[in-house]
């Protein structure tokens, strides 16, 4: 059996009538950018969220930089985050000028560890970044009370977790903004590349807007900014899959369940963990072999007997030859949680159309390959 890691084409002819439709939609109207679709869906995206403002933009790295120049991050400031997760969450804060600060992530969700941000804080702080690694919430009330203390802004990046909540709290209700990603591998992923800021800030808001679109809230009248739109044919088959969001995040949930519940005994590796009170909605299911000289081998072993797995992340941020050092990254205290996370992670197959029988070979696998450890 092969069990694919992606299910684009599945869910696209699951959903094709709805898509096809706001395709023909928006090739008809002959408009578009900055058309009708895409106002239709901003205020869909906002409305789901329960906030006031959705902005599309080019993607979920330029929603990032875009939020933090709107707020004033610049050259001087610095922004604290963590190390294991996509390099763009650190890249943005570069392009914005500013200064990467990474702190330790938890060492059971891997999401940042708040106990380990106030010690980071300098006079030069003027943001935190959680982000809400693989579909789970970082704890945001533990961070909103930090950065209430400290005065400081908090953009989430919120690019693998739409759908998500805490424990009494949804994303984006204790934050300035919430930066979302539509690349097509995303629980909500266009065919092709996408991102949004969703904010309740009417400035913020504004500003954005302004510098997507050239600077230009009018046309022909423009000032500093930058070309960073969503179209409108991404925004009608965002618009048509938004519907079924939360019937997705479901069918992730049942799949990771059976996963969880069939590498119970397993011994060699460690299985993902939802807090209790939270939402997981599983962009990702990610298990940790427990010796990183494991996770190579079992890597290798998926994948020759047809089980298309992947890394999420295996180099992180700190770790990248790529990331601009000096001024502009600091590393706060030690991070061993996030290098152990990188040197063990494991991405399964994870997405809505998986079947009961890709899942259960994918865990018999995995249990053939301990087995073979005795």
């Amino acid at each position: 059996m092969k069990v694919p890691f992606y299910g684009h084409v599945r869910q696209y002819h699951n959903i094709k009538a709805e898509i096809d439709a706001n395709m023909q939609e928006v090739l008809e109207s002959g408009q578009y950018v900055m058309g009708p679709m895409l106002d239709k869906f901003e205020k869909e995206l906002a409305a789901y969220h329960g906030m006031k403002h959705a902005i599309g933009v080019n993607s979920g790295t330029d929603a990032l930089w875009l939020a933090f120049m709107a707020l004033g991050i610049g050259p001087g400031d610095e922004c604290i985050t963590t190390t294991n997760t996509f390099f763009a969450t650190a890249e943005a804060i570069w392009i914005a000028g500013a200064t990467a600060v990474f702190v330790d992530s938890d060492a059971v969700t891997n999401n940042i560890d708040p106990s380990k941000i106030e010690a980071a804080i300098t006079e030069k702080t003027k943001m935190i970044v959680p982000v809400h690694l693989y579909g789970q919430c970082a704890d945001m009330k533990a961070i909103r009370k930090i950065a209430d203390k400290h005065k400081l802004y908090v953009i989430e990046d919120n690019a693998q977790a739409i759908g998500a909540h805490g424990d009494g709290f949804k994303v984006g209700e204790l934050s300035d903004g919430v930066c979302t990603s539509f690349i097509i591998q995303k629980n909500l992923g266009t065919f092709g590349d996408g991102g949004a800021l969703v904010t309740n800030n009417t400035d913020l808001d504004r500003e954005v807007r302004r510098m997507r679109n050239h600077g230009s809230l009018k046309r022909s009248v423009h000032s500093y900014g930058f070309n960073s739109r969503l179209d409108d044919l991404h925004a009608g088959i965002l618009s048509a899959k938004l519907k079924h969001i939360d019937e997705f995040s479901d069918l992730r949930r049942k799949w990771a369940a059976r996963f969880t519940a069939g590498l119970a005994g397993a011994k060699s590796i460690t299985l993902p963990s939802e807090t209790p009170g939270y939402r997981h909605v599983f962009h990702l299911y990610v298990i940790e072999t427990k010796q990183p000289e494991h996770r190579d081998p079992l890597l290798d072993f998926l994948l020759k007997n047809g089980v298309d797995a992947k890394c999420h992340y295996p180099i992180a941020i700190h770790q990248q030859e790529g990331y601009p050092w000096g001024k502009q990254a600091r590393i706060a205290g030690p991070i061993p949680n996030s290098e152990r996370n990188a040197a063990c992670c494991i991405s399964m197959p994870m997405f809505p159309e998986l079947t009961e029988e890709e899942v259960d070979y994918c865990v018999a696998k995995l249990l053939e390959w301990e087995k073979s450890l005795d």
